[in-house]
């Protein structure tokens, strides 16, 4: 178990106040890492680093708005001042809107550009960009590292109705493995984790009626998925633990590690 073992690392989670960037935060600070929590919310970071330490782990709370260049630059700044060189990243930024998403009476074509370029900001900006042009040099500089960004089934199965969201998450894959090839002979590792369906805040109003029970997309869903239920956030953590840990992964780079149930095995 000592491959997995994160001790000596100084791992920041932006996202790190949402519901699976915060299982995963948990999961390193319980893995022995130095957690350094990162979102907008100050009070929910807060909470998360109640739980890091109800673990037993140690952990920080940094504001970081990662949509702001400047704001993940400061966010960075702090942390290498209150904390060490940042060697693990893991970049959890992202969500969906209504506002991008086609239905029967908004049609691709009557999306507003503002709000598709608001949204693939959100996924992809401030999802991976960023942070990597913020974080990756110092890692280089350092000689090690391991950078870790959320995509989703949709970088590889666009769905119906999330066209910008599914656009954004493809970019995701796509810049991340083109990091991979730039940094790998530095030391640094850049991959990938694609989560299947997972109840989180950005899509409980897509998966469930007011009254708890599953919408028809989220049985449509299910009808797709060999494991026949929805994915559990700490179910995600494993993965991102060992994309975390060098000992376990040290010769993966440029990989994506899918945790979906099944879902992109299924066809008919």
């Amino acid at each position: 178990m000592s491959r997995f073992d994160l001790s000596g690392e100084i791992a920041v989670v932006i996202g790190g106040t949402g519901v699976l960037g915060g299982h995963i935060a948990v999961g390193f600070g319980e893995a022995g890492a130095d957690v350094v929590v990162m979102g907008r919310r100050a009070e929910a970071g807060a909470e998360r680093v109640a739980e890091i330490e109800a673990v037993g782990g140690k952990a920080t709370y940094v504001r970081c708005d990662a949509a702001d260049p400047a704001s993940v630059a400061e966010a960075h700044a702090e942390t290498r001042d209150r904390v060490g060189e940042v060697s693990v990243l893991l970049n959890a930024a992202g969500g969906n809107s209504p506002s991008v998403t086609v239905t029967d009476d908004h049609p691709f074509e009557a999306i507003y550009l503002d709000a598709w370029h608001d949204n693939f900001a959100l996924n992809f900006d401030a999802g991976i960009l960023h942070p990597c042009r913020e974080f990756g040099p110092a890692m280089v500089a350092n000689g090690r590292g391991s950078i870790i960004n959320i995509a989703s089934v949709t970088s590889h199965l666009p769905l119906s109705r999330v066209v910008t969201y599914s656009a954004a998450k493809a970019a995701v894959l796509s810049l991340s493995r083109f990091l991979a090839r730039e940094w790998a002979d530095k030391g640094v590792r850049v991959n990938t984790l694609t989560p299947g369906f997972f109840p989180a805040e950005q899509n409980m109003q897509f998966l469930f009626n007011e009254d708890g029970s599953p919408t028809d997309r989220t049985k449509s869903i299910l009808g797709h998925l060999p494991m026949d239920r929805l994915g559990k956030p700490e179910e995600l953590v494993g993965a991102a633990i060992f994309l975390a840990a060098e000992k376990a992964s040290s010769y993966v780079t440029g990989s994506d590690i899918v945790v979906d149930g099944g879902f992109l095995a299924m066809t008919i």
